[in-house]
């Protein structure tokens, strides 16, 4: 099992462990608070995600081999999302991230509960990193 797919099991897990979405959303919403700062200077149009029905600011760079990843939102439940990605993504091979399938959104639950507009929201995050990898992967 990969690095990427073991996290995601321990994501899919760890929200099983809960007995409703009420309580899921309130985990998300905790993740969203525990993002590290994200600097000033980061919320560029270059960084910000399009398709995102809050704003949404992705920061990718590479540190060694590995994609490190950085984001923010102003809204509770995006940030938590962005959350969720970092701990799948941030700190893996650009090879690894665009190898690994993203069945735990499904897994989770995310596509049958999160709004259409959220999910569009997170879609339009995942496909940024999997492009950011894809663009340092190739040089």
């Amino acid at each position: 099992m990969s690095e990427i797919s073991a996290i995601q099991q321990q994501l899919v897990d760890e929200f099983a462990m809960f007995d409703d979405w009420m309580a899921r959303y309130e985990h998300v919403i905790d993740l969203g608070r525990q993002l590290p700062d994200f600097p000033e200077q980061w919320k560029t149009e270059a960084n910000r995600i399009r398709g995102c029905q809050s704003q949404v600011w992705l920061n990718m760079q590479m540190e060694d081999d590995r994609l490190r990843i950085d984001g923010i939102s102003d809204a509770a439940i995006v940030s938590g999302l962005i959350a969720i990605l970092l701990r799948v993504y941030s700190g893996q091979k650009p090879a690894d991230i665009l190898a690994a399938k993203p069945d735990f959104v499904a897994d989770i639950g995310f596509t049958d509960h999160l709004s259409p507009t959220r999910s569009n929201g997170l879609h339009s995050m995942m496909r940024a990193i999997y492009q950011g990898a894809g663009q340092y992967l190739q040089g």
